[in-house]
């Protein structure tokens, strides 16, 4: 049994000191591991400091270089445009005489537009007869002056549709003069949206303009022939509210102006996409959605929409 005994003490030493020098060469390995590790995060740690250095150093650079310091046109008070290119020339000496008020709500994207044409309505009426409101959802309490007018049995509002009635077929009160019109100033989408998210607009009269008159702004795009601008419409309503044709011309002959000069400095003229729909020039690709896709096929077939 004695031999035994000592066979296996003699086995448990080698075990342990194989097991030792395991272990050691583990340690070794950890530790070797671990200061190429530091070496690896203090490199790393100079590389980023060089580079922000670098960085620094650029940006440093770029401060020392002159600013171009860019100054706005400056502006007509007048007619709102640069000065090099003001319309004035074409406005009436003398603002025309008219007893209609005006109220124009406008979308706010129309507000930054360059070729925007409420301006040179407003430059064309007197102080006070054409008022401009910038929003997209007007409320009696934000809006108190706007809630009283619509209350008034003198005032209309112009938009289209079956509820509408013709302007030239109104038969006009002079115990509610003088009147005030409301125009919606937007795209036709921006437009339709105020009009019927805005209770207000509910309350006056709706009327509408049956003229056949193709619209002069030819730099801008509309759905068909006979949708007209802002400045457009505005025009021919005073007309008839003023029983004087004249109206039209004298506002029309800025418009007319503003759309010669931008064509002769390389703008192109915009036909309406109706235009486009029927000839097959329209690039754009077709609408996925059925009722937009409803409404270009409408303006195809000549259908009113």
């Amino acid at each position: 049994m004695q031999p035994r005994f000592a066979t296996g003490s003699i086995f448990f030493r080698r075990f342990s000191c194989t097991n030792m020098e395991g272990q050691a060469w583990a340690l070794a390995t950890l530790n070797l591991d671990d200061t190429e590790s530091g070496q690896d995060e203090q490199t790393s740690k100079q590389r980023r400091e060089s580079e922000d250095g670098e960085n620094a150093k650029g940006f440093a650079d770029l401060s020392e270089l002159p600013v171009e310091i860019t100054e706005r046109r400056p502006t007509c008070s007048r007619c709102s445009r640069p000065q090099k290119v003001c319309l004035c020339p074409f406005l009436p000496v003398d603002p025309l005489d008219v007893s209609t008020c005006l109220y124009i709500v406008q979308h706010p994207a129309e507000e930054s537009r360059v070729l925007r044409t409420v301006p040179l309505l407003a430059a064309c009426l007197p102080p006070g007869k054409c008022k401009v409101l910038v929003g997209r959802r007007f409320s009696e309490d934000r809006y108190p002056e706007l809630a009283s007018v619509c209350q008034r049995a003198g005032t209309l509002i112009l938009y289209p549709g079956s509820d509408a009635e013709n302007l030239e077929d109104l038969q006009l009160n002079s115990s509610a003069a003088p009147y005030n019109i409301i125009i919606i100033d937007g795209t036709w989408s921006q437009a339709k949206d105020m009009f019927y998210r805005n209770s207000l607009f509910r309350l006056p009269k709706q009327v509408q303009l049956k003229t056949a008159l193709s619209s002069q702004y030819v730099i801008r795009t509309q759905p068909n022939n006979t949708c007209l601008s802002t400045l457009e419409c505005a025009a021919i309503a005073l007309s008839i509210m003023e029983r004087n044709s004249s109206i039209v011309e004298v506002i029309l002959k800025p418009l007319r102006a503003l759309c010669s000069f931008q064509l002769e400095h390389g703008a192109q003229v915009h036909h309406s996409k109706e235009h486009l729909l029927k000839a097959g020039l329209y690039d754009k690709p077709m609408p996925r959605n059925k009722r937009k896709l409803k409404r270009m096929e409408l303006l195809i077939n000549n259908e009113k929409i």
